[in-house]
C-alpha cells in the first residue's frame, strides 16, 4: 500500500482503510500499518542526500506500531548545516503534528545520539531497536553496530541497572497476571518486560526461555491494538468499562474470557523474566574478577534423593532416573519450597518430559512430598508458579486447569483463583502449629476454592471435586471426608460470626451440625484466617477475628460437650498402639538375653536389609508379617534393655546417619516376665543415597550409650559444615509448640510437640526430656508433610503423672529449648 505522495490527507485516507479492515489484524496489520508509516514518513523527508537518515526507534522501530501508538523518530545528522538540519526536522514532524499523531522526535550527530544514550537507559533500549527509514542507510548501520556493541561491552554493567527498573516498575504498576484494570505495557509481565528479554538477548549473555514467549507478545499486542480502537485513545490500561467491547472486537466470549487470556500470556512473560534474570545473575557472578575460578565444575550439594543443588539453584542429582521415579518431581519442589531456592528449569523440563503420571492412589510418599511443599509458606508460591508454568501441576491435578489464571471480578480479591490458592495454602503455613492435621489443612487451603468456573455455588462444587481428588491422592476415607467438608463449608464460619447472633443457641446449633466434630472445627477456623489474608486487606480485621473466634469458642463447647465416651477415649489414649507383633517380641527378647541393643531394617518391599550378623535370629523373626501396606522408608526395629537416654541416643544415632523419622512408637514391653525392654518401632528415610548398614547403626548406638559417641558434638559439626548451604530446616516456619494434653492419660502425662521437622530433631526433644528428670512411658511420633506431630507419655521419678503445674513448666521449658 502507498500513499502517493507526502500528503497527509492521502496517508491519513490510506491509515483508515487500513484500521477499518482492510488489512487483518495483528501481526500482519503491525506490518502493514508500520510499512505505510515508513513511505509516508520517507516522502517526506526526500532525497536528502548523504550525511542524513531518518531512523525509527522503541516501539516502531520493531514494527510494533498500534492504531494509537507513539512515533518514535531519531533525525541521524554528520554535522550539517543547522538551519538545514532544523528545515528538515520541520518538513517532518509538522505533518505529524498536523495528524493529530503522538511524536517522540530527536534530532542528533551520532556522537550526540550515543552520549544520549549512556545517560539514559531507556534511550540506549530504545537504540538498540534502531530501523532505518530513508535517507543514508549506512549512517543508521553505523549507529546500531556501536550501540550494540557498547550495549554488549557494557552488559555487566547495564543489565543489574534494567533489572533493577523492571522491579521498580512491577513495584508501581503490580503484577499485569492479577490486575483488574491492568497496564499492558508498564505492569510486570507487560510488554515493557518483553522488551527487556529482547534487551538480554541482544547482550549475549543469556537469553529466554522461548516456547510460548512470541505467542504471549503478540496476545498482548493484539489486545493494545484493539483497546486503542474500541477507545479512540492511545491508552495501555485495560479498564474495565472497556474490557468487554475489546472482548468483542478480539471475537472472544466476554471480558473473563479477555481477561484469562491476558494472564495467561503475562505468567508466560513473567515466568521468562524468572527465569532469564536467575541466568543473567549466575553469569555475572561467575565473571566477577575475584570470583572467577579456573573451569572447575560448580559444587553440587546434596539436598534429597535425587536432588542437589548447583549454582543457587535446585537440580537433578546425576544419578536420579526421572522414567522410573513418578515421586520425583514433587520430591524435587518440596526440597526446593523448603530450601527457599528455585528450581531449575531444564530440570523441571526433563521432568515434566520424561516422568511417568503419579500411580492412582498416589503413594505415601507422594502424598508427603505433596504437603511438605505446601508447608513451605511463601516459599511454595514461587515454586508453585514454576510447576505450573512447565504442566507440571495439571499433571497431578488435571482439575487446576479450571481455575488457571481465572479472574475475580469481586474487587477485595488480589488475585486470580489460582494464585489465590496457593497463597491461602502459604498462609495456612503459619497455622500448622494450631490443628493436630497440619496435612489437611494444607491441602484443604489448596483445595477451598476448586470448584471456581463451575456451575452452581463453587463451595458444593468443591467438595464433589475434593471427594474425587482426595481419593486420588490416596487419602483413606475418614481423612477424605473431613477434606470434602472443610471446602463445603470454608465460608461457614466467617459468614455466620458477621451475619448471625451468637447469642442465639440455634445459631451455634447449625454450625456444630455441619461441622460435626472438634478437629474439623480448627481446621475450619485456621482456613478461615488463611482465606481472609490471602484475600486482601480489606477481608480480615480485628473485630471479624474476634467475632469468628468467640463463635469457634462457642461451636467448640458444643462439640466437646457431646463427645461421647470421654473416659473411653482416655484409655484408647493410653493404649494408642496394639500389641507387639510376635517379630518384635522375639527381638525384646533376644535384647534381654544379650544385654545389648539389637536392631532389625527391613525395606519397602519387606525384605530384610543387610543387618548385623549377630542379629539374624531377631532381624528373621521381626519380618514375619509385619509388611506396612503403604510404607515410606525403611521400617527399623531396635530393642535394648531400658536405660536412661535411649531415645535421645537412638536419635541422635538415625539423624548422625542423615536418616529422616517418618514415624516412630516407643513403648517398654517384658517379654520374659524379667525386667523391662524397651522397644523402638521407626519409619525412616535416608535424606539421599541409601540407607546405612544396620551393622554400622548398632554399633554407634553402643558407642553413643557408653558415653564414647559425643552426639551432642558431632551433629552440632555437622550442622557447621552445612552453614550457607540449602538445607531442608524450613527457614521462616512458624515457632514449635508443645503443650499438655487435657486428660491425655490417667497413667502419664502427655506432652503434645508440633514443630518443624529438621534433622536431630527428636534427638534434642529426647535430651530435653532426660535433662529434665522424667521418664518416656511411650511416644508415638509423626511426620506429616514437614511437620512433626508428636506425643510423649511422660512420668516423674516416681512413676506417676506430672502434678500441672509442673507439666505446665516441663511444656514450656521444652518450647523454649526447641525454639531455640
Amino acid at each position: 500500500m502507498t500513499t502517493g505522495s507526502g500528503d497527509p490527507g492521502n496517508y491519513a485516507a490510506a491509515r483508515l482503510r487500513l484500521l477499518g479492515g482492510e488489512a487483518r489484524s495483528g501481526p500482519p496489520r503491525r506490518r502493514a500499518l508500520s510499512g505505510l508509516t515508513d513511505t509516508w514518513l520517507a516522502s517526506l523527508l526526500g532525497d536528502a542526500g548523504e550525511g542524513i537518515a531518518l531512523v525509527a526507534v522503541g516501539g516502531y522501530g520493531r514494527g510494533e506500531l498500534s492504531p494509537r501508538s507513539d512515533l518514535d523518530l531519531l533525525l541521524l545528522h554528520t554535522g550539517r548545516d543547522a538551519h538545514e538540519v532544523a528545515a528538515l526536522a520541520d518538513r517532518l514532524w509538522y505533518p505529524v503534528w498536523d495528524l493529530g499523531i503522538a511524536l517522540d522526535h530527536s534530532v542528533r550527530t551520532p556522537p550526540e545520539a550515543e552520549r544520549a544514550a549512556a545517560g539514559d537507559l531507556r534511550v540506549q533500549l530504545g537504540l538498540l531497536d534502531a530501523r532505518h527509514i530513508a535517507g543514508d542507510p549506512q549512517l543508521t548501520a553505523a549507529l546500531r553496530t556501536r550501540m550494540l556493541a557498547r550495549w554488549r561491552t557494557g552488559a555487566h554493567r547495564l543489565l543489574p541497572e534494567l533489572r533493577e527498573a523492571s522491579l521498580e516498575r512491577a513495584r508501581r504498576h503490580g503484577e499485569l497476571r492479577f490486575l483488574l484494570e491492568p497496564d499492558l505495557k508498564e505492569a510486570r509481565g507487560g510488554l515493557r518486560d518483553a522488551t527487556a528479554l529482547r534487551a538480554v538477548a541482544a547482550s549475549w549473555l543469556a537469553d529466554a526461555p522461548r516456547e510460548g514467549l512470541d505467542e504471549a507478545h503478540r496476545t498482548l499486542l493484539d489486545v493494545r491494538d484493539a483497546l486503542h480502537l474500541t477507545t479512540g485513545r492511545a491508552t495501555d490500561r485495560l479498564a474495565l468499562q472497556d474490557q468487554d467491547q475489546v472482548a468483542a472486537a478480539l471475537a472472544l466470549e466476554d471480558a473473563d474470557a479477555l481477561l484469562r487470556r491476558v494472564y495467561e500470556a503475562a505468567r508466560v512473560l513473567s515466568y521468562a523474566c524468572d527465569v532469564t534474570w536467575r541466568e543473567v545473575d549466575r553469569v555475572l557472578r561467575a565473571r566477577r574478577p575475584g570470583l572467577r575460578r579456573a573451569r572447575r565444575p560448580a559444587e553440587r550439594t546434596p539436598l534429597a534423593d535425587g536432588v542437589v543443588v548447583q549454582d543457587g539453584e535446585v537440580v537433578l542429582a546425576r544419578t536420579a532416573r526421572p522414567e522410573r521415579d513418578p515421586v520425583l518431581p514433587l520430591r524435587t519442589a518440596a526440597a526446593a519450597a523448603q530450601a527457599g531456592l528455585p528450581p531449575s528449569r531444564p530440570a523441571l523440563r526433563r521432568l515434566a518430559a520424561a516422568t511417568p503420571p503419579l500411580p492412582v492412589p498416589w503413594p505415601a510418599e507422594a502424598r508427603e512430598e505433596f504437603v511438605t511443599l505446601l508447608g513451605a509458606g511463601e516459599a511454595a508460591v514461587g515454586v508453585w508458579e514454576a510447576l505450573d508454568a512447565e504442566g507440571l501441576v495439571t499433571a497431578w491435578l488435571p482439575e487446576w486447569e479450571r481455575v488457571r489464571c481465572r479472574p475475580q471480578r469481586n474487587p477485595v480479591h488480589r488475585w486470580t483463583v489460582d494464585r489465590h490458592l496457593i497463597e491461602t495454602a502459604a498462609r495456612a503455613g503459619a497455622h500448622v502449629r494450631r490443628v493436630r492435621r497440619p496435612d489437611l489443612l494444607l491441602v484443604a487451603a489448596l483445595l477451598h476454592d476448586i470448584g471456581k468456573g463451575r456451575p452452581g455455588d463453587h463451595s458444593v462444587a468443591g467438595e464433589a471435586v475434593v471427594r474425587d481428588l482426595a481419593a486420588r491422592m490416596g487419602f483413606g476415607a475418614a481423612d477424605t471426608a473431613t477434606l470434602a467438608t472443610v471446602v463445603r463449608h470454608h465460608l461457614l464460619l466467617a459468614e455466620t460470626a458477621t451475619r448471625r447472633d451468637l447469642d442465639d443457641p440455634a445459631t451455634v446449633r447449625t454450625v456444630a451440625d455441619a461441622v460435626g466434630d472438634t478437629g474439623t472445627l480448627e481446621l475450619l477456623h485456621a482456613l478461615t484466617e488463611a482465606d481472609a489474608l490471602a484475600t486482601g486487606p480489606a477481608a480480615w480485621s480485628a473485630w471479624r477475628a474476634g467475632l469468628v473466634a468467640d463463635l469457634v469458642r462457642r461451636t467448640g463447647a458444643v462439640l466437646e460437650g457431646e463427645a461421647a465416651g470421654a473416659a473411653e477415649e482416655a484409655e484408647r489414649r493410653e493404649h494408642p498402639a496394639p500389641r507387639p507383633t510376635a517379630g518384635a517380641e522375639r527381638l525384646a527378647a533376644q535384647a534381654w538375653r544379650t544385654g545389648g541393643p539389637v536392631l532389625s531394617l527391613r525395606t519397602r518391599a519387606g525384605t530384610p536389609a543387610e543387618a548385623d550378623r549377630s542379629d539374624r535370629a531377631g532381624r528373621a523373626g521381626s519380618a514375619e508379617g509385619e509388611a506396612d501396606p503403604e510404607p515410606v522408608g525403611v521400617e527399623l526395629l531396635l530393642a535394648l534393655p531400658d536405660q536412661p537416654g535411649v531415645l535421645p541416643a537412638a536419635a541422635g544415632v538415625l539423624a548422625l546417619h542423615r536418616l529422616t523419622v517418618r514415624a516412630a512408637d516407643l513403648r517398654a514391653v517384658d517379654p520374659l516376665g524379667e525386667g523391662r525392654v524397651l522397644l523402638l518401632s521407626w519409619r525412616v528415610a535416608a535424606e539421599y543415597g541409601t540407607p546405612p548398614r544396620a551393622d554400622r547403626l548398632r554399633a554407634d548406638l553402643v558407642r553413643a550409650l557408653a558415653g564414647s559417641l559425643d552426639l551432642t558434638a558431632r551433629l552440632a559439626e555437622r550442622e557447621r559444615a552445612h552453614l550457607g548451604r540449602a538445607r531442608r530446616y524450613g527457614a521462616g516456619a512458624p515457632p514449635p509448640k508443645v503443650t499438655v494434653a487435657p486428660a491425655g492419660s490417667r497413667l502419664a502425662t502427655v506432652i503434645e510437640v508440633r514443630a518443624q521437622d529438621a534433622p536431630g530433631l527428636l534427638y534434642r526433644i529426647g535430651r530435653a526430656l532426660e535433662d529434665a528428670g522424667v521418664t518416656v512411658r511411650s511416644a508415638r511420633v509423626g511426620t506429616l508433610g514437614a511437620n512433626a506431630v508428636d506425643a510423649f507419655y511422660v512420668t516423674g521419678p516416681d512413676g506417676a503423672p506430672l502434678p500441672p503445674r509442673e507439666a505446665a513448666g516441663l511444656a514450656a521449658e521444652l518450647e523454649r529449648a526447641l525454639g531455640g
